[in-house]
């Protein structure tokens, strides 16, 4: 695999470092915890971020996906986005995490331009999602 995964790096034009050590040690199954942060004000919810623990095949090593950061509307632009990421990188930081990573949609001009000025770099890729026939996201309706 680790042969493999140098060639997808390749083709892609980029390059893996990834160890063997590093790959056994990803494959090792750990449940990976969801984290997430709150801004609160005046009692009520205005904004939030969530994080879960994923691995870099390329790279060796842990990142985590920041699988949301939202501020509601009349809260934006106060500092709350920034301080909701500032709360993950430290916790990336706190756990040795080298890296961050997540997507926004591309209409979303203003999270990106926010995602630049806080130092994030863009990666021109596409992301796909192929639903399962498993049934999982469907309500039970046994009851």
């Amino acid at each position: 695999m680790l042969s493999l995964i140098h060639s997808h790096a390749a083709y892609e034009g980029g390059e893996a470092s990834v160890s063997l050590d590093a790959l056994r040690s990803a494959l090792d199954p750990k449940p990976a915890p969801l984290v997430a942060w709150v801004a609160v004000q005046a009692g009520g919810l205005i904004g939030y971020a969530t994080v879960t623990m994923d691995f870099s095949t390329w790279a060796g090593r842990p990142f985590l996906h920041l699988d949301c950061l939202f501020v509601g509307e009349g809260h934006r632009s106060s500092g709350i986005g920034a301080a909701l990421l500032n709360a993950v990188r430290d916790h990336a930081a706190a756990f040795g995490i080298p890296e961050i990573q997540w997507q926004t949609p591309d209409w979303n001009e203003n999270a990106a331009r926010f995602y630049l000025r806080e130092g994030a770099s863009m990666l021109p890729k596409a992301r796909f999602i192929l639903r399962t026939t498993c049934g999982c996201d469907r309500p039970d309706r046994s009851s």
